[in-house]
């Protein structure tokens, strides 16, 4: 695909989450708290990031992810869905257009259906995160940030991840 010159705008995280950001943050939250149930199955993959997905109907999905220091995801949206992450375990780092924010365990974000963000591991050590989407991701698109806009480079379907 040949790169194209994003026109979205980041909706602002720090403004008034909708009633739906709100719920999947509550979600995302309440699973990074009460990690007995999923810890046993993360995994920690030096050749990227591990994840699996824990729920999936029509409404939302659930995505458990493990992350060794480096790893990143990338510039990044989610084709429309909103979302929510949740640290359970360690510290990551969210960046979006506009600032960079350090999260450790219960440190959450919501976002709406245009948010462009990077999220990666910054310390020194593992971290695991729990996100929430709605609707269930069909398509991320992939950006680079060259002289201050984004340039979409790929656009990935569900199914490739």
């Amino acid at each position: 695909m040949t790169p194209t010159t994003a026109t979205a705008e980041n909706t602002a995280p720090d403004a008034a989450p909708s009633r739906l950001e709100t719920a999947l943050s509550g979600t995302v939250a309440e699973l990074a708290e009460n990690c007995d149930e999923w810890l046993p199955r993360v995994r920690l993959d030096p050749q990227g990031r591990w994840y699996e997905r824990l729920h999936h109907d029509g409404d939302h999905e659930i995505w458990l992810i493990s992350w060794l220091p480096g790893q990143s995801t990338g510039l990044h949206d989610h084709g429309g869905s909103r979302g929510a992450f949740a640290v359970a375990l360690g510290t990551l780092e969210e960046r979006d257009l506009g600032a960079a924010r350090h999260l450790s365990p219960g440190g959450s974000r919501s976002f709406g259906a245009d948010y462009v963000h990077e999220v990666r591991n910054v310390s020194d050590a593992p971290a695991i995160s729990v996100h929430a989407y709605s609707p269930p991701l069909s398509t991320m698109n992939r950006y680079d940030l060259v002289g201050g806009r984004l340039v979409r480079l790929v656009t990935e379907e569900a199914g490739q991840w």
